[in-house]
């Protein structure tokens, strides 16, 4: 059976007041998820679009607008939720990727065709390379994902340019 559209993720972010003490600014479960492809969910957690990162201001950074991959010389924090089926994307972004399966169980296949599977608590750090994520399975797969802007990857004396 699957999930539902939303898994309950709770998102906590923290700021500062006016006279410069930590508070928390929000704590909420996320409710913005977004279908990014038919089976395949994402909700932003928070994103940057500088180099270091300005932790100044209030503004939710988890609610920037646009549909987007990566944002240059920045970074995305996302939780992606793929249902069985989720539709294919085969796609090579300019950034290096952190991921950790939440839950489920979920395919990521080469381009070669090569396969490496994945289950709850399986780290991966996507390095630029061309992918797809497949999930053959009866639930959904909860992913956190952290994808930091990163210059695009020099291979056999060509640059390889994301797409997808």
């Amino acid at each position: 059976m699957t999930q539902s559209i939303n898994p309950s993720i709770r998102r906590v972010i923290t700021g500062h007041n006016e006279q410069g003490k930590a508070i928390v600014e929000i704590d909420e479960v996320c409710s913005h998820f977004r279908e990014g492809r038919p089976n395949g969910y994402v909700c932003n957690i928070w994103t940057t679009d500088t180099h270091p990162a300005n932790n100044n201001g209030h503004a939710d950074g988890g609610m920037r607008e646009g549909k987007f991959t990566m944002i240059e010389n920045g970074t995305v924090f996302r939780i992606l939720d793929f249902h069985p089926g989720v539709q294919q994307r085969v796609h090579r972004t300019d950034s290096i990727d952190y991921i950790v399966v939440m839950s489920g169980e979920i395919d990521m296949e080469l381009e070669s065709g090569e396969e490496v599977h994945l289950k709850a608590g399986d780290v991966m750090v996507q390095r630029g390379t061309v992918h797809n994520w497949i999930n053959r399975g009866t639930q959904s797969c909860v992913m956190a994902v952290i994808l930091i802007h990163a210059n695009p990857v020099q291979a056999g004396g060509e640059t390889l340019r994301a797409f997808g």
